[in-house]
C-alpha cells in the first residue's frame, strides 16, 4: 500500500505560500488507482479549494490520445506509419523546407528530400515547429502573416517544415497533423472520434475539446509566475468552439480521467474489460522510433509561455509514438525506458513499465517547465516510488 502521509505532506508543502495555487495528484500501478489527492485553490484569487475532480486544459497531454487514435487506425489498416502523409492529407504535397531569408528578409522555400510520415509526425522528427520555440519559425510568421503555429487553423495553412523529414527533431505542430490524418482516414472529427474510440470505452467521462458548462463551478485557473515567484491569475477570452480540433492540444481532463487512459497504456491497452489497443501496438508505442537521433533541448523565444527545456538533463533521450523516453534511470525513481510527457500549462505523466508505475500532476501555471512544479513533481515521483517498492 502507499504511503499516503508522505506523498500528502510532499504535495502539501509544494503548494505552500501559494507557490503553486493548487494542484491534483494521482499515481496508479498495474492494480489500479493507489494515490489520489488535491491540494491548493483553484485559483490564487478565489477560496474554492482544488478538488480531485477539478477540470484542467491538458494541452499537449493531448498528444497521446491522438497518437493512440492513429495507432487504432493503423490496426485498422487505415493508416501506415510510414505511407507518405500526403496521401491521406493532399494539401502536404505543397509544403517546403524554410532554408532562411533572402537579403531582402523574404522566405527562402524548397521542396523536402525526404517524405512526411505518420512515423516522423508523431516522433517530431517531421519538420514542423512551434513558434514557442523556433526563432526561425516566428520570423517566417511575421513577415508572411501565418498565424502562429498553435493556432487551429495550422493544418489548413501553409506552415513549413524548418528541416527535411528524418533529418533532426524538433518539438513541434506535428501531431496537430497526425490529427487531421485520423479525420480523414476516419471520416469523424477528433471530438467525435475520441468519444466514441476512447473516452466512451475507458470511462473517461469529464474529457472533451469542448468547454462543457457544468464545468465552471470546477475549471481550475491558469495562472502566469511573475517575476518575484508570485502567482497572477490570467484571464483568459470566454472559450469559443474551435475551427477545427488539433490533435497536438486542446482537450480539457482531469487527472483521474487521464489515469485511466495512463492505466489503459500500463496494462498494454485494455482497461476494466474495455480494449482500445492491442498488446503488441503499445509495446510499439513504447519504443524509440527515432534511431540515432536525439532529443534536444527545447530553447524558449516566448519566456511568458515556456521556460527554455530540458527534463533530465544530462541524459540522451529518445522518442516513441508520442512518448519522451529517458535512457536511463530518472533520478526521482522511474525506470529506464519509462514514457512520459507534459502540457504547456504545467501538467505532467509518466508510464513506467517496467516497474508498472504510472503518475500524473497537474498544476495551471505559465511559463511551461515552471520550477516551483517540477521541483514538486519530482517530490511525488520519489514518495510515489518510496511508496511502491
Amino acid at each position: 500500500m502507499p504511503n499516503q502521509p508522505l506523498i500528502d505532506s510532499v504535495l502539501a508543502t509544494a503548494v505552500g505560500g501559494d507557490r503553486i495555487a493548487g494542484l491534483v495528484a494521482a499515481a496508479a500501478d498495474e492494480h489500479g488507482v493507489v494515490y489520489q489527492s488535491a491540494f491548493g485553490r483553484r485559483s490564487v484569487a478565489a477560496p474554492a479549494r482544488m478538488t480531485a475532480d477539478s477540470v484542467f486544459r491538458v494541452a499537449s497531454m493531448t498528444k497521446a490520445v491522438t497518437a493512440a487514435a492513429a495507432m487504432q487506425l493503423t490496426e485498422q489498416g487505415k493508416l501506415s506509419l510510414d505511407q507518405p502523409a500526403r496521401e491521406i492529407l493532399p494539401f502536404l504535397a505543397a509544403t517546403k523546407v524554410l532554408e532562411g531569408f533572402d537579403a531582402a528578409g523574404q522566405p527562402v522555400l524548397r521542396a523536402p528530400r525526404s517524405e512526411v510520415t505518420l512515423r516522423r509526425l508523431l516522433t517530431h522528427t517531421a519538420g514542423f515547429a512551434y513558434d514557442i520555440w523556433d526563432a526561425a519559425l516566428q520570423r517566417y510568421q511575421d513577415v508572411t502573416g501565418l498565424p502562429g503555429i498553435r493556432s487551429a487553423r495550422l493544418a489548413a495553412l501553409d506552415a513549413p517544415l524548418m528541416f527535411d523529414p528524418g533529418e533532426r527533431w524538433e518539438y513541434g505542430a506535428n501531431i496537430d497533423i497526425a490529427g487531421r490524418m485520423v479525420e480523414a482516414a476516419s471520416g469523424l472529427d477528433l471530438e467525435t472520434y475520441f468519444q466514441r474510440h476512447i473516452f466512451a470505452p475507458l470511462g473517461m467521462v469529464d474529457s472533451s475539446f469542448i468547454l462543457r458548462p457544468e464545468w465552471a463551478s470546477r475549471l481550475a485557473t491558469v495562472h502566469a509566475r511573475q517575476a518575484d515567484g508570485s502567482l497572477e491569475p490570467i484571464a483568459l477570452p470566454p472559450w469559443q468552439a474551435p475551427e477545427f480540433y488539433t490533435g497536438g492540444g486542446g482537450l480539457f481532463s482531469t487527472a483521474p480521467d487521464y489515469m485511466r487512459f495512463l492505466r489503459t497504456l500500463l496494462n498494454g491497452g485494455e482497461l476494466e474489460g474495455a480494449r482500445i489497443l492491442r498488446p503488441e501496438t503499445v509495446a510499439l508505442m513504447g519504443q524509440n522510433h527515432m534511431g540515432a537521433l536525439d532529443v534536444q533541448p527545447m530553447v524558449s523565444v516566448m519566456p511568458r509561455l515556456s521556460q527554455d527545456v530540458e527534463l533530465f538533463p544530462g541524459m540522451a533521450k529518445k522518442w516513441g509514438l508520442s512518448f519522451l523516453i529517458n535512457t536511463a534511470p530518472g533520478p526521482a525513481g522511474r525506470s529506464a525506458g519509462s514514457l512520459a510527457w507534459a502540457g504547456l500549462n504545467n501538467t505532467y505523466y509518466w508510464v513506467d513499465p517496467v516497474r508498472k508505475v504510472a503518475g500524473v500532476l497537474m498544476t495551471q501555471v505559465l511559463p511551461f517547465a515552471d520550477a516551483a512544479v517540477l521541483a514538486a513533481l519530482d517530490g511525488f515521483e520519489a514518495a510515489v516510488y518510496a511508496s511502491v517498492g
